[in-house]
């Protein structure tokens, strides 16, 4: 299998990140003969608008127009697509940061709201963040079958808890998707070393796509280093800086192998919290 991670600098504008995306998806380079995993970074389709550009495109469970040109896309170029996230309404009046993860044929095969929301302080130009003011938070973690084994969700801010990344291993997952927006100020600090980490803990492929560059007029500043990190804490592919593709070839056998010698999940004495 062939996994391919974007790497965007996304904006305000949702009709130019889709036709970027769209453009970078016609040109993939690729394997017929092989599957195809694509993965988006978080708020791949709207980055940094204000809370009423949020609600303003946010879908529904029954509606959804961001949700259905990711859909299409995956349908026409024909991969398995963790699209990112999209805002999603929620009771409360606040959204959803969903990222949805559709078959070949553009079918749903499941979604994951984010769960842990960034409300931090940080020593950048925007300084305060405070991702609740607009996002409400999920509730479960989600662990989706495919055909080339099993794919854990998490976004962002999500790294940074490990407890969640071992339930997604206790419920299977050989891959763990991870959408992100790492500023430039956290990310230099820590993006790299927690990707390792939670790799070498879980024992999975950590797939981390992410945002890069100066975004809206500079008004936001992203890391970028979109990488795909093996179960032995290995950087396999990298782009540091600049929008593209990052890829690399994997199966399992490699996993299989480093799981068979070193059981550290049959050897855990300790419970993760039951996040099914």
């Amino acid at each position: 299998m062939q996994i391919s991670l974007l790497q965007c600098q996304s904006s305000r504008d949702v009709k130019a990140n889709l036709a970027f995306v769209d453009s970078q998806l016609k040109d993939l380079p690729r394997d017929a003969n092989e599957a195809q995993l694509v993965v988006l970074p978080e708020c791949c389709l709207l980055f940094g608008g204000h809370e009423s550009q949020q609600l303003e495109h946010a879908g529904s469970e029954h509606q959804s127009e961001l949700k259905d040109a990711l859909a299409a896309m995956a349908k026409q170029y024909q991969v398995y697509f963790i699209a990112g996230t999209i805002p999603m309404r929620a009771d409360d009046g606040r959204v959803f940061s969903r990222c949805y993860f559709f078959d070949d044929h553009g079918v749903t095969l499941g979604h994951y709201d984010k769960l842990h929301l960034f409300d931090v302080e940080v020593a950048d130009g925007t300084k305060t963040y405070r991702e609740s003011d607009t996002f409400h938070p999920g509730d479960r973690i989600c662990v989706i079958d495919t055909p080339f084994g099993k794919v854990g969700l998490a976004v962002c801010y999500d790294i940074r808890f490990g407890d969640m990344f071992r339930a997604l291993r206790l419920a299977g997952a050989d891959y763990i998707a991870l959408p992100s927006a790492f500023t430039k100020v956290t990310g230099e600090a820590h993006w790299q070393v927690l990707l390792q980490a939670r790799a070498i803990e879980t024992q999975c492929y950590l797939l981390g796509a992410g945002q890069w560059g100066q975004h809206n007029e500079g008004s936001r500043e992203t890391w970028g280093h979109s990488m795909i990190v093996d179960p032995w804490g290995r950087v396999i592919a990298e782009q540091a800086t600049e929008c593209g593709w990052v890829q690399a070839k994997v199966d399992l056998t490699e996993l299989r192998r480093i799981r068979q010698q070193m059981p550290v999940i049959g050897h855990n004495r300790f419970l993760a919290p039951q996040l099914k």
